[in-house]
């Protein structure tokens, strides 16, 4: 279809390269056109259907005479056939040539009679011993087609007599590869080419072996490793490859030198073939890319799809390689090391004996071919397949040899799968195809590894709940264990079985970053994508671990008791009607509410403060991934640099690299954010923690905060002078003397600053509290000041009184039968987060160190925010592989939860102190 030709029975006038073309019919008496298509002559024996003369068999067509001049009748001249000359026609029909030896051998003429055999243009003699008869049919498993191959039934008998009695090498290639055609597949009861082959390889073992290798026969090719059972896993396992590779040296001990002997498909040696120049590999790419593939420690990975008119037009003919590793034997010569393939289609009596990773049932080959358009040929070798078969998957796997320090390797192996295409319309079928270089190693310490460790830290973890547990149950005031405690110890375990796999999957990311990226002389290799599976899951129940344990932690934050109490007095009297008696009487002075809005307004403030930045910490994190390029690190190679150029070949990312990558750049920036913050932010600009306690203490407020039913914390903001519902000029007079130490300390106890408290209250205590504090909560804060009934707001008040008055006499001592002492914690209380003694008869205040009340904000559970934010990330980055999209996610669900968290705490927050939700902005 790419140039102009004349018609039969027309000539040719003239011709621009095919691009145009004059015709000329010829006249009646000289119907035929020359070969070249120029002239008519008349033809004596009839026509071709190309309009050409045709002469019978073993005659050769004359159209001119010896010194060129055109006949007017075309001549059939017979080729001489007998002893002295033994002629006869080429396969053109245009020259008497020697004809083939066999006939001269077999009938000392050039013809093969009866009962000599002629198959495939050679003459045997019928003897008994010959090869048996073979079947030219071709099996299409994955259509489920079986045809008769023209190229079978023109080559196969041939080859097979010529191979048996002659050992003619070209012979046994065809031979060969006819059955590499038929891949490789064996049957006990069939006569294929395999079959054939097989007859042949028993039948010659007296002919020697090659180079030591009792499957390589002398004159055959070497298909088959053999198949007993086990051999594969020998030929792959027993011996190391012997030579070394590292990551970062000279050329040779970094590139894997491929190299592949090709064949025609009728068994001539082409040549030896680098695979460096790509010939394996059927995508297009530049050369620079292609040649990425060889270089050690680099996962490669190319697919496409790829048009079958294409193939048709690039592969016609199929060549079949026999592929080796190239290396130096160390006396300065090179060496050749040949690479097993593994046929995935092959059958071994019918059935597939690939497909499984028991490789002791494998059946290892040696050659292969990329595109068979030949065999799938029906009847004329000249007309298009009906059938191709195409090397859609091509994978080289390269295995580590366990324990090595040196880069010490398997033989490598091929794994080749096979599609079978039926021919419909060319232009617009298409079939994916891929290649793969795949680098391994056995993973089954390393699982164990990690299986310990989480077996270990997993028990932990279950004693560590049950301590939290039973820390729970004291808080609460119960000893009894129901159904409730046992939810709450699954909450507790979680939680801590998120943070064992929290642990265990950032401690395998980084140690695969750094042992592999940093090592010079190979130790570890990667695990495949199919070996992530387990690491993928780790981190998945991390993450529903961790969202279970923040859930759970949200909802003990958002209703939690609290009550702010007010120590001011009323400083004086004033007159006032009584409202419907028409009299005047003298009443105390009000105590202004504006101090306890002002602190429950910070209160709510501080309760999503963090010790870190979150939208900096995601800034960050992602600056450093995709414009720094540590994302790069993450990708399947030896290399370890931080910038990749455009040309280079891109390796695929590893899940496990990726995690490890952003994972370390989340601890290491949150942990310098916690470092900033507490040591200079803190400390010269702003701590929002320590300034609430401070301004707790100059609006003369204490913080009466329940986490636990028995259990909470205790911040002492009783002013040192007395009040502080005063002017401008007392305030900074009252300063002034607490700065120059002229008044007494801030502290619960005399002569100590001690302001935060843990406190664990007695039974009696808890109860005397839910009593008034029904009251309180009865009905929550007005929805409209002016519209709110009169008898619910008094009843409010005088519950909020009754409450203040109780907290602030409970604190000073006055309940007798409630009364507390106040105790430090021993070092094991700290360390296990429990209380010891019980508080049966009094209460106990324990002194607070730090700021513990912290405990039900944010601020103090940073590192369960800050792992749930790592996990969110990475657990929305493995799922599309963008960094940028999980840094946009993380942020936004850091927002949502800190607003659900804002909203709620602001509701609970207005429930519990009587503090109108409209002045808390």
């Amino acid at each position: 279809g790419s140039s102009c030709v004349c018609e039969p029975g027309y000539r040719m006038v003239s011709s621009n390269s095919g691009f145009s073309v004059t015709c000329e019919k010829c006249p009646e008496n000289m119907s035929g056109v020359t070969q070249d298509g120029w002239n008519c002559i008349t033809c004596p024996k009839g026509l071709t259907s190309k309009g050409n003369c045709n002469c019978p068999s073993n005659e050769i067509l004359v159209e001119r005479s010896i010194d060129g001049v055109l006949l007017n009748e075309a001549l059939c001249i017979h080729c001489n056939g007998s002893e002295q000359s033994f002629s006869a026609s080429d396969a053109s029909g245009s020259r008497c040539v020697r004809c083939e030896k066999t006939f001269i051998q077999v009938s000392k003429s050039c013809d093969c009679n009866s009962p000599n055999i002629l198959t495939g243009g050679l003459c045997f003699l019928a003897r008994e011993g010959l090869p048996p008869k073979g079947v030219a049919t071709v099996r299409f498993a994955q259509l489920g087609i079986t045809l008769t191959s023209a190229w079978f039934l023109k080559n196969l008998q041939s080859s097979a007599f010529a191979c048996w009695l002659y050992s003619n090498l070209t012979a046994c290639q065809a031979l060969g590869n006819m059955c590499v055609m038929h891949m490789n597949s064996l049957s006990s009861s069939s006569t294929d080419a395999c079959g054939l082959f097989q007859y042949i390889f028993v039948s010659t073992a007296r002919v020697g072996i090659v180079h030591s290798i009792p499957y390589w026969r002398h004159n055959l090719p070497w298909l088959y490793y053999g198949d007993q059972p086990g051999l594969a896993s020998q030929v792959l396992e027993k011996s190391h490859f012997p030579t070394t590779f590292t990551f970062k040296g000279t050329d040779k001990d970094v590139k894997l030198q491929f190299i592949a002997a090709s064949f025609d498909a009728a068994g001539n040696f082409l040549k030896w073939q680098s695979l460096e120049g790509g010939i394996l590999q059927l995508c297009p790419d530049t050369q620079t890319k292609l040649n990425a593939a060889y270089t050690f420690g680099t996962t490669y990975q190319q697919s496409c799809k790829i048009s079958v008119s294409k193939i048709l037009l690039d592969f016609a003919n199929p060549v079949f390689y026999d592929l080796f590793l190239e290396y130096d034997g160390g006396n300065g010569q090179q060496h050749l090391w040949a690479v097993p393939v593994l046929n995935l289609n092959l059958q071994y009596n019918e059935k597939f004996v690939n497909q499984g990773s028991n490789t002791n049932n494998w059946l290892l080959t040696r050659r292969f071919f990329l595109v068979d358009a030949l065999s799938g040929k029906e009847n004329d070798l000249g007309k298009p397949p009906r059938v191709i078969r195409i090397a859609s998957k091509i994978t080289i796997s390269i295995r580590l040899v366990s324990h090595t320090q040196r880069g010490t390797i398997y033989p490598p192996l091929i794994t080749v799968a096979y599609t079978d295409v039926l021919i419909q319309n060319p232009e617009t079928q298409s079939v994916t195809v891929s290649f793969a270089v795949s680098y391994e190693m056995n993973q089954s310490e390393a699982q164990i590894q990690t299986d310990i460790a989480l077996g270990v830290l997993g028990g932990l973890a279950v004693l560590w709940s049950l301590l939290k547990t039973a820390g729970w149950k004291r808080r609460t005031g119960s000893s009894i264990i129901d159904l409730q405690t046992v939810f709450k110890f699954l909450l507790f375990y979680a939680g801590d079985l998120a943070n064992v796999f929290f642990i265990i999957t950032v401690g395998t990311g980084i140690y695969w970053l750094v042992f592999f990226k940093a090592q010079q002389f190979v130790s570890v290799l990667l695990p495949l994508p199919s070996q992530e599976e387990d690491f993928v899951t780790y981190i998945a129940c991390a993450f529903s671990l961790k969202a279970l344990q923040f859930l759970h932690l949200l909802v003990s934050q958002v209703t939690v008791d609290i009550f702010f109490i007010d120590w001011e007095r009323p400083k004086g009297k004033v007159l006032k009607a009584v409202e419907g008696e028409g009299v005047i009487r003298s009443a105390a002075v009000p105590v202004s509410i504006w101090r306890t809005y002002f602190i429950a307004n910070e209160w709510n403030e501080i309760q999503t403060v963090r010790k870190i930045n979150p939208l900096f910490q995601v800034l960050a994190v992602l600056f450093f991934l995709e414009v720094v390029g540590f994302s790069n690190l993450a990708l399947m190679d030896a290399s370890s640099s931080l910038t990749r150029s455009s040309e280079s070949y891109v390796a695929p990312w590893s899940r496990i690299l990726r995690f490890g990558v952003s994972a370390a750049l989340w601890v290491a920036i949150a942990i310098l954010q916690v470092i900033f913050f507490a040591v200079i932010y803190e400390r010269f600009v702003e701590d929002k923690i320590s300034q609430f306690v401070d301004l707790c203490c100059v609006s003369n407020i204490s913080v009466f905060l329940l986490s636990h039913n028995c259990f909470g914390h205790y911040i002492h903001g009783r002013s040192v002078h007395g009040h502080a519902d005063t002017n401008m000029e007392e305030m900074n007079m009252n300063l002034k003397r607490e700065a120059e130490n002229l008044c007494s300390q801030r502290g619960l106890l005399p002569n100590t600053d001690g302001q935060t408290f843990q406190i664990s209250i007695s039974r009696k205590m808890r109860l005397h509290y839910d009593w008034i504090h029904e009251t309180l909560t009865r009905k929550r804060g007005p929805a409209r000041l002016l519209e709110s009934s009169a008898n619910t707001f008094d009843q409010s008040t005088r519950a909020y009184n009754a409450m203040n008055k109780f907290l602030s006499s409970f604190i000073d001592h006055v309940h007798k039968e409630m009364d507390y002492i106040v105790k430090d914690k021993l070092l094991l209380e700290r360390i296990l987060g429990m209380e010891f003694m019980e508080p049966i008869e009094k209460s106990i205040f324990y002194n607070d160190e730090g700021h513990s009340f912290s405990d039900v904000l944010y601020y103090g559970n940073e590192t369960t925010l800050l792992i749930f934010d790592i996990l969110f990330f990475s657990v929305v980055d493995l799922a599309s592989q963008s960094f940028v999209l999980a840094a946009i996610l993380t942020y936004l669900q850091q927002e949502i939860f800190r607003f659900i968290r804002n909203t709620l705490g602001q509701k609970n927050l207005a429930s519990k102190t009587l503090v109108d939700q409209r002045f808390l902005i």
